[in-house]
């Protein structure tokens, strides 16, 4: 028999929150893994047909802060500690944990597990892991405040920050350790083994060696992925050992292999289908309220209009995002005139979204472009729910205070590359709070770009306030959370004042499966289901 849950986000119980996922990135099709081809065969068990849609872009971990990246880690790979239901932390390859002083926490860490390739797991793939993180263009934002890591001894680690940083214990839930080992030495092409290429080869993207429950099996980008279960594995949580995942990036064809059988659990499931699935029997539908803003940046840089406070106001005036809501999204969103929701530090009540045609037709007119402009835009189609509809309809909006957009949409497989590259005026772009703390967003969304320390690494409006950028800063080490709560909130008042980004919603969270699935159990908010810890009875 079917169920359907709606759970409010975990956020509000917390005081610095949660962990998450970001933006999506580029896609590209790699070679036979070499791992796979030795790892032994799983023994018998449950097979579960997963359909989400989009696989993995790469096999390297840190490739990419994305959430499909993210739930990747968590089947191939373990993180030293991860988030419970409740918002608490759960002890995974790290066993327990304790403060030695205000910037260093000891990790004890699990005895006799094993990677992939057989090497034994210790402290010095740790340190390893975090010196890599710091070198990944899309990780070194969140691991800037680190210093490196010590080895204490085999089974202890120091994880060490430059100055007190509250959030320590929410950043090792990002941290999956390596096979140090595996990834040392030159691949067949003289390249480095633990280069990080975005666009090209590299050994990473194509092998992969973690402690995680399943190892990549086969692999054809954007057609299937066979994960089997790695016999080695500490944990004997779940029964599921094969997952075959198949990418469907069309909504209907998504819920109608659900619907037919040909799979047994799809994410996300589209606004528009949630009643039809909720009502078939042997079916179960769970959702949940999350905190993935949608936004589109205005980049200063390319379109000399967007420099103009007003015109950027007049833009965001002019976007009925909780039209956008009702109609798009079919209700199934939260209108959203900041970065944060409410349950986050930060969150600040006196803001209100602000749709008002007329007086966004008022600013253009006091701007001096009250006969519009032209201007390009760019969006995803198949990376966030109903993307491609927001856009046209944002489209149609502007038009209505005279500035034309040309808008070109690509599946997100394109769309990254296209994204960084910074081809058009406008642009599409989704993020889940890395730590489920406001200050996040910020962080790589509205900082000052700067590809030294990582900050802005998707600020592709480069907006650009120093004021912000000091106020963020000084919020990693604030303690006292009524002080850092005040720092957040007057960064969404600039940020509001200022018009630094055009907000539309908060994306709600939605999987179905078939009935006889623990499903409610192993989904959270941050958006990557722990597959490990499935049952099917």
């Amino acid at each position: 028999m079917k169920r359907s849950l709606l759970f409010l986000a975990l956020v509000a119980i917390l005081s610095l929150g949660l962990a998450g996922c970001s933006a999506e990135k580029k896609e590209e099709a790699p070679a036979k893994k070499e791992t796979a081809e030795k790892a032994p065969a799983a023994a018998a068990g449950k097979t579960l047909k997963l359909a989400m849609d989009a696989d993995p872009v790469s096999l390297d971990p840190h490739v990419q802060l994305s959430g499909g990246m993210l739930q990747y880690s968590h089947m191939v790979f373990d993180p030293l500690v991860r988030w419970a239901k409740d918002g608490s932390f759960e002890p995974r390859l790290a066993e327990k944990w304790e403060r030695i002083d205000d910037k260093t926490m000891r990790f004890h860490l699990r005895k006799d597990v094993k990677f992939h390739s057989g090497n034994p797991f210790t402290a010095e793939d740790v340190v390893w892991t975090i010196n890599r993180l710091k070198k990944s263009a899309d990780f070194k934002g969140l691991f800037e405040p680190f210093s490196p890591a010590k080895v204490v001894d085999a089974n202890t680690v120091d994880i060490i920050t430059k100055e007190p940083y509250g959030l320590l214990l929410n950043m090792a839930t990002y941290i999956f350790p390596m096979d140090s080992k595996f990834y040392t030495g030159k691949d067949e092409s003289g390249q480095d083994k633990d280069a990080i290429v975005k666009t090209g080869p590299s050994f990473a993207n194509v092998n992969e060696s973690g402690t995680g429950k399943y190892i990549v099996a086969e692999r054809e980008q954007g057609v299937r992925t066979v994960f089997k279960a790695f016999p080695g594995y500490w944990d004997k949580a779940g029964n599921v050992d094969t997952i075959i995942l198949t990418p469907i990036k069309n909504d209907a064809t998504r819920v109608a292999a659900l619907l037919s059988g040909d799979v047994d659990f799809i994410m996300p499931v589209p606004p528009q289908d949630l009643k039809r699935v909720d009502s078939t029997e042997g079916l179960q539908l769970v959702t949940m309220s999350g905190s993935r803003i949608i936004t589109f940046q205005l980049n200063q840089k390319r379109q000399k209009p967007f420099q103009n406070p007003k015109v950027r106001q007049a833009i965001v005036y002019a976007t009925d995002n909780t039209g956008i809501v009702d109609k798009v999204m079919k209700g199934f969103a939260t209108v959203a005139c900041q970065q944060g929701p409410e349950g986050l530090a930060g969150y600040n009540a006196e803001l209100k979204p602000r749709y008002d045609l007329e007086k966004a037709k008022q600013l253009m007119k006091e701007a001096g472009y009250e006969n519009g402009f032209e201007c390009t835009m760019i969006a995803p189609n198949n990376r966030y729910v109903n993307d491609e509809k927001i856009s046209e309809a944002f489209v149609s909006m502007l038009g209505k205070i005279g500035i034309k957009v040309n808008l070109k949409t690509m599946p997100k497989a394109q769309y990254w590359d296209q994204f960084d590259a910074q081809v058009a005026d406008i642009q599409m772009i989704g993020w889940h709070p890395d730590t489920e703390d406001s200050a996040n967003y910020t962080e790589f969304l509205l900082m000052c770009p700067n590809k030294e320390t990582g900050y802005g690494q998707y600020n592709s409006g480069n907006y650009c306030n120093q004021e912000v950028d000091s106020l963020i800063i000084a919020s990693q080490t604030e303690t006292d959370l009524a002080k850092r709560n005040a720092m957040l909130q007057k960064v969404e008042k600039i940020l509001y004042d200022e018009a630094a980004f055009v907000p539309l919603h908060w994306q709600n969270l939605s999987w179905a499966s078939k009935d006889g699935m623990n499903t409610e159990e192993i989904v959270n908010v941050q958006n990557f289901p722990y597959f490990g810890d499935l049952v099917i009875k």
